[in-house]
């Protein structure tokens, strides 16, 4: 029986996308998740796995073809691969010349050689098919990825579609899983190495892991995979302790004193961890360091310089992370392509915080979340956009995009760097949904969960740089956006009420916006209506 295979479910925002290539022709055989074919939208390119093992029937969409959500794009003649019964023909027909040319063999003996035939698509250790592991499919706005970790050793046992390895590009994390169950055999791409969309990572046998002599070698063999060192390269013995690889090199860069180093590895061996341990608490540096060993005019120009201070004093360079770069990049772009100016106002927070105080265990009870300030001010930005529909446009080369919308990105701060998600449609949340959705935001940015569809978009930008304590910033746009607004500190401070000094709990407000868009007067009015509705919510029901 045939099976349809069938284009994926296209995102709301796309409405077609074009066959880019067919991995497979027709009358081909193929195993149950091998990649088909790839669908290339205007965001993302889009891959199809075969459903089920059997052999590539009619193909209904050639390449170049526009097809739709979920568009018939093949059929699937179910049944075994063509290709594996050719094999056991192969195995069959050697165990028959066997048969043939040695008659005294023993039927242990035929297993073997039936076996033997079959040992090309296992892996040693007694596992099953092996398969390639490969990078996700970037899309095409991301170029190249870097491997952030893996969370699994040659020899692991694992399950199917268990993590395997982390690639870390200039936007999300993407995980690589496991195809089926078994066992890495092979790691092609090291931890923090460079890969491209699509590039074999590593080698995975179904089957294998867990069990048996080999197994054990395999997992050895991982240790020393995953300290960064080469096949090729043997340990070395130096003042006594035994060095791998990686560590003798990480000894050599840092000019440490190896007799220092605790050696954690099987006989005492000194493993790259045990470096970069001793460098981070800084156990091992020479008493002496080089300057024993300077020429003279080195001696010199010590005598010259300023007395060392004394103790240790450790430095650590490190390569910027992909997001880290991209993150840098974009604000550096944006001070240098759009006029910016930023403007500044107080708002008194008095209302929202007696609001907070009064509803907030009723709020909770009722939505199962709490009831924050970010809230407040995405629907009071919500209401600003709609009357100040230049703030929410933005500038695409010669042109001015009007947004119909009010899509409103929201900055997280993670371990990694600041990622902006984005709220669609605020106008139409309500602060209940805010909440939940900024709190699912930022928890998921911390673990690397976030899709790159999620921080697309976007026609205004909220951040709240209060949380750690600002008083006062000037935030930098987020291209292709012309405003963002800065949230900050609230502080209590003496204020001037109907001829009275009272002490009101006050923020200040920054808005930062590309002057090539924004005149000043409506950039003010924008802030003004915002700490207006801030400072009587009712404001926000009524929509006056």
């Amino acid at each position: 029986m045939a099976t349809e295979i069938k284009a994926p479910s296209f995102p709301e925002s796309v409405a077609e996308g074009t066959v880019a290539t067919w991995h497979k022709k027709s009358g081909d055989s193929v195993e149950r998740d091998e990649l088909l074919v790839e669908i290339e939208t205007d965001k993302v390119v889009l891959e199809v796995v075969a459903p089920e093992a059997g052999t590539l029937g009619d193909v209904l969409a050639d390449e170049g073809d526009t097809v739709e959500s979920e568009q018939v794009l093949g059929k699937l003649d179910a049944g075994a691969a063509r290709s594996g019964g050719d094999k056991q023909d192969k195995a069959d027909n050697e165990s028959s010349d066997d048969k043939t040319s040695k008659a005294t063999q023993s039927d242990d003996g035929e297993a073997d050689d039936a076996s033997a035939g079959e040992k090309p698509t296992g892996a040693a250790g007694g596992g099953g098919k092996q398969h390639e592991v490969k990078a996700p499919s970037f899309p095409e706005s991301v170029q190249e990825g870097t491997v952030a970790s893996w969370n699994k050793q040659v020899g692991e046992a694992v399950k199917r579609d268990e993590v395997l390895a982390e690639i870390e590009t200039d936007k999300v994390v993407l995980e690589v899983v496991a195809p089926a169950d078994g066992a890495l055999a092979e790691i092609k791409a090291e931890t923090d190495s460079q890969v491209e969309s699509e590039e074999v990572l590593a080698l995975f046998t179904e089957g294998a892991g867990g069990g048996g002599e080999e197994s054990g070698e395999k997992a050895s063999s991982a240790e020393t995979d995953t300290h960064g060192e080469s096949d090729d390269s043997a340990d070395e013995n130096l003042d006594g302790k035994i060095l791998a690889p990686a560590a003798r090199r990480m000894v050599a860069e840092n000019d440490l004193d190896v007799s220092r180093i605790e050696g954690t590895g099987k006989g005492g061996r000194i493993l790259k961890e045990d470096v970069q341990k001793a460098l981070k608490d800084g156990s091992a540096a020479k008493s002496g360091g080089k300057s024993k060993q300077a020429d003279t005019s080195t001696a010199a120009a010590a005598k010259a310089a300023p007395a060392p201070v004394e103790g240790e004093r450790p430095e650590k360079r490190v390569p910027m992370s992909r997001l880290r770069q991209t993150v840098a990049k974009r604000l550096v772009e944006a001070q240098q392509t759009a006029a910016m100016l930023t403007t500044y106002n107080e708002v008194d927070m008095s209302e929202i915080m007696a609001l907070r105080a009064e509803y907030k265990e009723r709020f909770q009870k009722a939505h199962d979340v709490k009831l924050g300030f970010m809230s407040f001010f995405v629907k009071a930005a919500s209401e600003a956009l709609k009357r100040f529909p230049d703030v929410n446009a933005s500038i695409d080369g010669n042109e001015i995009v009007y947004h119909g919308y009010q899509d409103i990105s929201v900055a997280v701060s993670t371990d990694r760097g600041l990622v902006v998600p984005v709220l669609r449609d605020t106008d139409q949340m309500q602060m209940a949904d805010v909440e939940k959705t900024i709190g699912d935001f930022g928890k998921r940015a911390r673990d690397g969960k976030l899709g790159i569809d999620e921080m697309q978009g976007g026609t205004f930008t909220i951040t709240n740089g209060g949380i750690f304590g600002s008083l006062l910033s000037t935030p930098i746009l987020n291209p292709p956006q012309t405003a963002i607004l800065g949230m900050h500190k609230i502080q209590e401070r003496p204020m001037a009420v109907d001829g009275q000094v009272e002490i009101r709990p006050m923020m200040y407000l920054a808005i930062s916006y590309d002057h090539r868009m924004i005149d000043g007067k409506d950039a003010v009015q924008f802030l003004v209506a915002i700490k207006e509705l801030l400072e009587d919510p009712a404001r926000l029901l009524l929509n006056v």
